[in-house]
């Protein structure tokens, strides 16, 4: 989806400015094939995303700029306003220079709550508050007293709750390591997970009523699982691809470099999505040439293919079938987990 072209005339304020770009953003998300539920639509129209993202950063050479809604710069203002409705990821908080909070694509956004499959009633928890547009689309489909949004950050909290209260959606945001869950609020019918997991933490499987759906970004994917007890879930991959921040308080081994040379893998396969999905998935269980020999002889075989169980005794990813010849155990388990 494209920017928007605004001007401004005696006739047109910045308000109209800001509801224009609004009406033209949920337009285009609707065109494109990602509100087909009309509750979600309406949510992402009664939701403006600008609310929620009143400044961010965008790269620009060796240095980052920030764009923000109180820019006396009517050019920079209007910059700010176009690039808030472009269907993008955008920086909203940076620590030394490193990305720790961000406001998600819409378009995604709409993808995962259409996957998260919420009814009327359902209790769910977010892992990751961000600026607090994801739990205001999620309070205005199920109501206030249905969402809880936690993040490590109080700052985040503090800011997601003001952007939040200024829409008059009072969930419950709290300040903690998202991997321990909320167990205060439980027991939830769906997690839904805005920050990248090296594993699913056992922790949420406690607090989760039986049939609950968890939703989380897993290598360069999204896990569906559904939790059978506090011991056992499992589920597969979505065909969508999603890259998010990762979650703080969690910790992993670093994937190899597929780009080594010692790999000696084609380039057009290390740039090959579906290809990486796979590379991270297997990271450290199997070596690159091991990973693309499977790849390459399971018929290249998309995200859907490969699922999770979570266990007892571990966890480990699949290809096909859980019982089958192919898995690898996931990584080491989070503190807290």
């Amino acid at each position: 989806m494209g920017a928007h072209t605004f001007r401004t005339t005696p006739r047109t304020g910045i308000r109209d400015l800001r509801e224009t770009a609004h009406a033209a953003q949920v337009r285009e998300l609707a065109a494109a094939g990602v509100l087909e539920d009309p509750r979600w639509r309406a949510a992402f129209e009664a939701v403006p995303r600008h609310v929620f993202v009143p400044y961010f950063w965008t790269g620009r050479g060796a240095g980052h700029e920030r764009l923000w809604a109180e820019d006396p710069d009517p050019e920079r203002r209007a910059r700010w306003l176009r690039g808030v409705y472009v269907d993008t990821p955008l920086a909203t908080r940076l620590r030394d220079g490193r990305l720790v909070s961000s406001s998600s694509q819409p378009s995604l956004m709409a993808k995962m709550l259409a996957a998260l499959d919420v009814r009327d009633g359902d209790d769910v928890l977010e892992i990751g508050a961000g600026t607090g547009y994801n739990a205001a689309l999620l309070c205005h489909r199920l109501g206030d007293e249905h969402v809880t949004t936690v993040d490590l950050d109080e700052e985040i909290t503090e800011s997601a709750r003001a952007h939040l209260a200024q829409l008059g959606y009072h969930p419950a945001v709290v300040t903690g390591d998202g991997a321990r869950g909320c167990p205060a609020r439980a027991p939830f019918d769906r997690i839904m997970v805005t920050c990248t997991l090296p594993l699913i933490p056992h922790a949420w499987l406690a607090q989760c009523r039986p049939g609950a759906r968890i939703l989380a970004p897993l290598s360069t994917g999204l896990i569906a699982l559904t939790v059978r007890d506090a011991d056992f879930a499992e589920g597969r991959f979505l065909h969508t691809p999603a890259y998010f921040v990762p979650l703080r308080g969690a910790t992993a081994q670093p994937p190899a470099d597929p780009a080594d040379p010692a790999h000696g893998l084609p380039y057009e396969l290390v740039e090959n999505e579906r290809f990486q999905f796979m590379l991270v998935l297997t990271a450290g269980v199997l070596h690159p040439r091991e990973a693309l020999d499977l790849w390459r002889s399971e018929g290249r075989p998309a995200r859907e293919r490969f699922g999770v169980t979570v266990g007892p005794g571990g966890q480990w990813a699949w290809l096909d079938d859980p019982q089958g010849p192919y898995v690898w155990p996931l990584g080491q388990t989070p503190p807290g987990a």
